[in-house]
C-alpha cells in the first residue's frame, strides 16, 4: 500500500479527511509539525505525540548531510532511527535550491550546494533525491521541485520568465522523480505545483505536474516572501484544480489564518517551522494572538499562556511569569514548554477546524478562534520564509 485518502465531510470548499499510510493513519485538515533533521528540537517523541500531532516531516537535505542516506538506511531509517512510529512526510530538498541561492548552482541536472557543515560541495538532483528519500523511508515523499523566488524588485518579464523556467524545470524533473521512484509500494510520491502569483502559469503548471498519476499533489512556491492576500488568491486559484480525490498539501505555510483561509479552498495538508521555532525564542500562539514571553509585563502574570489550552504548560500550572523566568535564565524548559504549547495550539486549531468541517458551522469556529480571522503578520524586507 502506499496511501489510501478518504472525505468523510464537506463544508463549502472544505473537506475533512483521513490518510491511511503503512505506519498509521491522519486526520485531515492535518498540521504536521516539522523535525528537519530528525529531531523536533528538545522535544521527544512521546511529547510531540501528546500535543495530538498524527505525522511529522523529515527534509531530505539536511538528512542527507548528516548522518547520511547510507547510513540512515543501515539504521533502519528514520522512523526507527528518531523512534517515531507514525507517519512522515519528507521534503525533497528542492526547497533548498531557493533558500540557500547564495551557496548553490543550480542547473538542468539538479543544485549543487556547498555543505553548512564542512564546505564540502553535495549534489541533489530528482534521482539522488529519490534515493534518499527511499533510505528515510518515508511514508509521503516529495518531488524534486524549483522554488522560484517571490517578485521582490524584479520586473514583469524577468519574474514571469524566471517561474516560466522554474515550471519547465519543475516538470521535467518531476518526470525523472516517477522513473527513479518505480513502482515502490510503501512510499507515496506526491508532484509540486509551481507558477509564482501569476494564475496563468499555476495552470499551466497543475496540467504538467497533474499528467501524473500521483497519490497527492502539492502547491508550493508561496512560502517565500509573499504577503498573505498574495497566499490566499493563488490558494483559492489552484487547490480547486488539483484531484478532488487526492490529498492536497500547501507547503510551509503556518499562521492561523491562512491555514483557515486554505482549508476552505480545499487544502488538506499543512506544515511550517513557526510553532518550534517561534516557541525557542519566546513566542507563543494562544486563539487571540500571540505572546512574548520575555517582555516585563509578564514578570509576575499567574496566568497560563492560554486557559482554553491543555498542553502540558498551560494544564499543568506553569504561569506566564515563570516561563518568562525559565528563558530569562537560560532554562531550556523554558523552550520545551512554549514549543510544547505552540504544537498543542496548532493541532487543537486543527481539531477544532475538522469538527466545524463535520458540523458545518464555520461562523462558529471563527468566533471561537478570533486569529483565524486576523490577519497574519506582515512580511518585512529580508524575512525568513517559514519553510524548513
Amino acid at each position: 500500500m502506499t496511501i489510501r485518502f478518504e472525505i468523510v465531510a464537506r463544508c463549502g470548499g472544505a473537506r475533512r479527511g483521513r490518510v491511511h499510510t503503512p505506519h498509521g493513519s491522519f486526520d485531515t485538515p492535518a498540521f504536521m509539525p516539522v523535525a528537519t533533521a530528525g529531531a523536533m528540537k528538545g522535544l521527544t517523541p512521546a511529547q510531540v505525540r501528546g500535543t495530538g500531532s498524527q505525522i511529522i516531516l523529515n527534509n531530505a537535505f539536511h538528512l542527507l548531510l548528516r548522518p547520511g542516506a547510507e547510513r540512515l538506511a543501515r539504521l533502519g531509517g528514520s522512523h526507527r532511527f528518531m523512534r517515531w512510529d507514525g507517519p512522515i512526510l519528507t521534503d525533497s530538498g528542492g526547497y533548498q535550491a531557493f533558500s540557500m541561492a547564495e551557496i548553490r548552482d543550480l542547473d538542468e541536472d539538479g543544485v549543487t550546494f556547498r555543505s553548512f557543515i564542512d564546505g564540502s560541495r553535495i549534489h541533489l538532483g530528482p534521482e539522488s533525491s529519490m534515493s534518499v528519500q527511499h533510505a528515510i523511508g518515508a511514508d509521503i515523499m516529495m518531488a524534486f521541485d524549483d522554488c522560484p523566488p517571490a517578485r521582490g524588485d524584479l520586473s514583469d518579464g524577468d519574474y514571469r520568465a524566471r517561474v516560466t523556467a522554474a515550471n519547465d524545470r519543475t516538470a521535467r524533473w518531476l518526470a525523472r522523480c516517477v522513473k527513479a521512484h518505480g513502482s515502490r509500494d510503501t512510499q507515496a510520491l506526491f508532484g509540486i505545483v509551481q507558477g509564482g502569483t501569476e494564475p496563468d502559469l499555476r495552470r499551466a503548471s497543475v496540467d504538467a505536474v497533474c499528467s501524473h498519476d500521483l497519490p497527492g499533489y502539492a502547491i508550493g512556491g508561496v512560502a517565500v516572501g509573499e504577503g498573505s492576500d498574495a497566499i490566499h488568491g493563488t490558494v483559492r486559484l489552484t487547490a480547486p484544480m488539483l484531484p478532488a480525490d487526492r490529498p492536497r498539501y500547501l507547503m510551509g505555510v503556518g499562521y492561523e489564518s491562512d491555514i483557515w483561509a486554505a482549508a476552505q479552498a480545499g487544502v488538506d495538508m499543512f506544515d511550517c517551522v513557526l510553532p518550534t521555532r517561534n516557541g525557542r525564542n519566546g513566542f507563543v500562539f494562544t486563539g487571540t494572538g500571540s505572546l512574548r514571553l520575555r517582555n516585563a509585563t509578564h514578570a509576575e502574570d499567574l496566568r497560563p499562556i492560554d486557559a482554553a489550552c491543555d498542553c502540558e504548560a498551560c494544564a499543568g500550572g506553569f504561569s506566564r511569569a515563570y516561563l518568562r523566568h525559565l528563558f530569562m535564565a537560560g532554562e531550556m524548559l523554558g523552550p520545551t514548554l512554549a514549543s510544547i504549547h505552540n504544537i498543542r495550539h496548532f493541532q487543537r486549531f486543527m481539531a477544532d477546524m475538522r469538527s466545524a468541517i463535520s458540523d458545518n458551522l464555520p461562523a462558529s469556529f471563527e468566533r471561537q478562534w478570533p486569529i483565524a480571522v486576523q490577519p497574519a503578520p506582515p512580511v518585512t524586507e529580508g524575512a525568513e520564509p517559514s519553510r524548513p
